[in-house]
């Protein structure tokens, strides 16, 4: 799928290439806007990030880009330098939320949600308060309050150890992505790579974990990493471990979203 972007630099509209699945292109026929390109912030670093709203099924998705030395595209009768492969894999809304909630954390009160995603940065976060089913995740992060008797709010407060919790389930969950995927995690390997299951077997559990953290760490701050690997009991990593595959440039949702779907096939 490749997209036209107009640069602004004269040239006229810039072709991008996708990697996107069926309904999404899909979802782009069936409404005019059906696919939104918007700016949020990116919840490990605080800084911005493209994200794609699929405006039909109301689903998030992040956008990865790999990139590599002298490639080009060949788009209908053009050819496009740069050879950048953009992913849009879905990502779970609530870590772009934990970045509002544990900033809102610092007044120490209950307060409805549209008070606590408020950004002038990045005011399309208010997109993320019209995803389906919003509220029925907040409990795995939250305290919550609400009194029917005078209006029909909830009230929300960041809760650490709920936060924590939450964590190490997608951490087990990634970890069984990454063995169901045939994931080589071991420390010996410098790049992420597929491997048959018997290579797959020989990596020790705690590799698989670490690893997991890292893949989620790339949705959480620093300090909530650190925090989370404490929470895992995980010791320090030794120099020669490899990073996360999202550091090498791949898609991190693709493990992190494959852990909840296999959790909802179950």
């Amino acid at each position: 799928m490749a997209a036209g972007v107009d640069c602004g630099d004269g040239v006229g509209a810039r072709q991008h290439v996708f990697l996107v699945s069926e309904y999404l292109k899909d979802a782009s026929k069936k409404m005019k806007n059906g696919l939104m390109f918007v700016k949020l912030v990116n919840p490990c670093s605080g800084e911005g990030a493209i994200y794609l709203f699929n405006m039909c099924l109301q689903q998030l998705f992040e956008v990865k880009v790999f990139k590599e030395k002298h490639h080009s595209w060949f788009i209908n009768q053009s050819v496009q330098s740069g050879g950048l492969l953009h992913f849009a894999t879905p990502v779970d809304p609530l870590f772009l939320l934990l970045h509002y909630l544990i900033k809102a954390d610092k007044e120490g009160k209950f307060q409805p949600l549209d008070q606590v995603v408020v950004d002038n940065v990045f005011p399309n976060c208010i997109l993320l308060l019209k995803l389906p089913g919003l509220e029925k995740l907040l409990h795995h992060v939250t305290e919550e309050k609400g009194n029917p008797e005078i209006d029909n709010k909830k009230y929300y407060k960041y809760s650490k150890e709920k936060t924590l919790k939450w964590l190490e389930k997608k951490v087990n969950q990634t970890v069984a992505a990454l063995k169901t995927n045939n994931v080589n995690v071991s420390s010996r390997v410098q790049s992420t790579a597929f491997f048959s299951g018997d290579q797959a077997s020989t990596d020790k559990e705690e590799d698989y974990i670490r690893y997991a953290h890292g893949l989620i760490s790339d949705y959480i701050p620093k300090e909530l990493s650190d925090d989370l690997s404490k929470y895992l009991k995980l010791p320090e990593p030794s120099a020669s471990l490899p990073n996360p595959p999202s550091k090498l440039g791949l898609p991190t949702g693709h493990f992190v979203m494959a852990a909840q779907r296999q959790k909802r096939g179950k």
